[in-house]
């Protein structure tokens, strides 16, 4: 749980910023942007936790401050889901910046706000609402793809269910269990959330 709550903020704080380029008026940035998303979302999780463990820790020696191996994995991991999970909260928080009628936009630099203030005040308000649905996906997503994070020895859920069914031999019974616990997880936050949605959906 710990490990979906850190890399969710972060997903949506890294997100946010590169849709922000992705829109903006430097071509630089701009350029970057695109090109992060479109390599990130076309590479497996897996490569990219693999990445930071093996790149990144084995080879570089970066730790993110720490030198206990079960804290450096799981900072890593959580590295991994936020770079990995933050280009399609990008993505869907672009799609509900497009909703965002073009006039407001002009409007607001009529009077003269300049791009973050547009994009603070005008535009991202309005594009978080009309991306609740997008963004409850990419959240239930992430929650199901923390079991990656046992590539580099995370104890998280895919991990401790491999742990119980060496020690109690009882495979069917032990997968069930966390396949529901997935299930109850995941569904009331996915209803939760998309009626939220309806609730704060801007009507055009």
């Amino acid at each position: 749980m710990q490990l979906t709550l850190l890399a969710a903020v972060g997903s949506l704080i890294w997100g946010t910023l590169l849709a922000a380029m992705r829109v903006g008026p430097v071509p630089l940035m701009r350029g970057f942007g695109t090109f992060y998303v479109n390599t990130v979302r076309n590479i497996p999780l897996t490569v990219i936790i693999l990445f930071t463990s093996l790149g990144l820790n084995n080879t570089l020696g970066i730790s993110l401050g720490s030198k206990v191996i079960d804290t450096v994995n799981f900072r890593l991991a959580v590295l991994g889901l936020i770079a990995y999970t933050s280009a399609f909260v990008c993505e869907a928080l672009r799609s509900g910046i497009n909703t965002v009628p073009v006039g407001q936009a002009e409007a607001a630099r009529a009077i003269g706000l300049n791009f973050s203030q547009v994009l603070r005040l005008v535009v991202l308000p309005q594009a978080f609402r009309s991306s609740i649905g997008p963004l409850t996906n990419v959240l239930i997503a992430l929650t199901k793809n923390t079991t990656v994070a046992a590539a580099i020895g995370v104890a998280e859920a895919a991990t401790l269910m491999k742990e119980m069914v060496e020690n109690e031999a009882q495979l069917i019974p032990i997968s069930a269990v966390f396949a529901l616990g997935f299930v109850i997880l995941t569904l009331p936050t996915g209803l939760l959330l998309g009626w939220v949605g309806k609730k704060l959906a801007v009507k055009r």
